[in-house]
């Protein structure tokens, strides 16, 4: 289960929930539940078809208010299913390797939608800015490769917050050719 915290900002626990729900089409079995001070919405496309081809797909959202900030939690379905259908494809058919190949997509997308979704709800929460998780694009939330300029999903600039070479100071414009403080030229990575 991967687990952002998201500091500073109170999420609108009820609206996001809302927001969330939202996001699944009418295909998705949707049920949400308290657990103490944390929401859980789980949400699951399957059928006897779906699961024999590997096109299943399920999702757990915990949003828990914390002091101090709001933390987020997304599980997703097993991957186990989809890798020994692939199996059986490769054995009995190879071409129908592409059904558990698109199954494993729509669950990756469907996971990238909902941290887009959430995503956009603490940054309103936050006034619009919410820094970027350690290793992750503050664009669209991809892993961020370590010494990267620029994001490789969205091609965002990923030197913002980064301390200028001549000077130590940090960053504030993530289009910034030339340091906010001394105006030397920044290195390009």
């Amino acid at each position: 289960m991967e687990s952002r915290y998201y500091p500073g900002v109170e999420a609108d626990v009820v609206k996001l929930m809302t927001e969330l729900r939202d996001l699944f089409d009418e295909d998705f079995e949707i049920q949400t539940m308290n657990v103490s001070s944390t929401a859980v919405l789980q949400a699951r496309k399957s059928s006897t078809l779906r699961d024999l081809t590997g096109l299943s797909a399920a999702l757990t959202i915990k949003v828990t208010p914390e002091t101090g900030g709001t933390r987020v939690e997304i599980g997703m379905q097993k991957w186990f299913d989809k890798a020994a259908i692939a199996a059986v494809a490769m054995a009995v058919f190879p071409v129908l390797l592409a059904l558990p190949a698109l199954g494993a997509y729509w669950q990756y997308k469907i996971t990238e939608d909902s941290w887009k979704r959430i995503e956009d709800h603490i940054a309103r929460k936050a006034g619009g800015y919410v820094p970027p998780m350690p290793g992750r694009c503050g664009t669209c939330g991809a892993a961020a490769t370590a010494g990267s300029t620029f994001c490789s999903s969205c091609g965002a600039n990923l030197r913002a917050g980064l301390s200028c070479a001549s000077c130590g100071a940090v960053q504030k414009d993530p289009n910034a050719r030339f340091c906010n403080a001394c105006g030397k030229a920044l290195a390009t990575g």
